[in-house]
């Protein structure tokens, strides 16, 4: 039943990711509980409550809601948790150790390094994105990428980034492929990526909390709007399905509200 499940979901053009996190979630319920039934699937509930996180939990959840819909059973559909959010961002590299990273990365020849760091924070790419840019993508100045339901979103490439990194293609007899890649000519890893950049974080001094992938995604989304106030503009760019999403970038991380309030408030 599971396989067909999969299947179901396949033909529904629904991501890889989404599909296996959702046979993953009927998989792991199923081996918990024989039946499935509303006792079952509070007990299940209640389960992933205690253990996981409010995100989490809703991820479990709608896996299981697209299995009961699947099965006819839309009736035992559970209602998923509410996720209390902050009203701040949390782990977002500042401009400030933004510049000093990429100012230490080059000045010491990590260059490849260098670039990845760049191209992150000036593209709001996500790591996934990150690794299918190639030579031929810096050349004509952007990336095309399908998401489900056919939708495209276009990875643009600003000038100065891809007028200095075809300097470094070309320095490196780079004219076609991927432009981040391992030691052995392949393309390079998302978790291969993760661990160079905890290295640096370390190397430099720098909070590891604040040196991931991700982190430099926020950093473009933050940067763009204090430069062209645009929040439908940013949500196109970073492939936000919701305007909703994208108005988290509205609010200072807690660093910056520490910094108002010290300027602030001498009363």
């Amino acid at each position: 039943m599971v396989a067909e499940f999969k299947k179901f979901l396949e033909r529904n053009d629904l991501a890889k990711n989404t599909v296996n996190s959702y046979v993953w979630a009927v998989n792991h319920f199923l081996s918990q509980h024989e039946q499935v039934d509303r006792e079952n699937l509070l007990a299940y509930k209640g389960y992933l409550t205690e253990h996981f996180k409010p995100q989490t939990v809703n991820l479990r959840l709608q896996g299981l809601n697209k299995y009961l819909e699947f099965k006819g059973k839309e009736r035992l559909k559970l209602k998923f948790m509410k996720v209390q959010q902050r009203n701040f961002l949390e782990n977002v590299i500042s401009n400030a150790d933004y510049r000093f990273l990429k100012t230490k990365l080059k000045s010491e020849g990590y260059i490849e390094p260098y670039f990845v760091v760049w191209f992150l924070a000036a593209t709001g790419a996500r790591i996934s994105e990150l690794l299918q840019i190639k030579v031929e993508h810096v050349e004509v100045g952007y990336l095309d990428m399908y998401a489900k339901g056919g939708k495209m979103r276009r990875l643009y490439i600003p000038k100065k980034l891809r007028e200095e990194a075809s300097g470094w293609l070309a320095e490196n007899e780079l004219s076609s492929g991927y432009i981040f890649r391992n030691r052995f000519g392949g393309r390079i890893s998302a978790r291969g990526v993760e661990h160079r950049l905890k290295y640096f974080a370390q190397r430099y001094g720098l909070d590891p909390k604040m040196i991931y992938p991700h982190s430099f995604r926020h950093r473009f989304a933050k940067n763009f709007l204090e430069k062209f106030n645009d929040i439908a503009l940013l949500a196109d760019l970073m492939g936000h399905e919701s305007i909703e999403t994208t108005r988290i970038y509205l609010r200072r991380t807690a660093g910056e509200q520490q910094s108002i309030v010290d300027r602030i408030v001498t009363w």
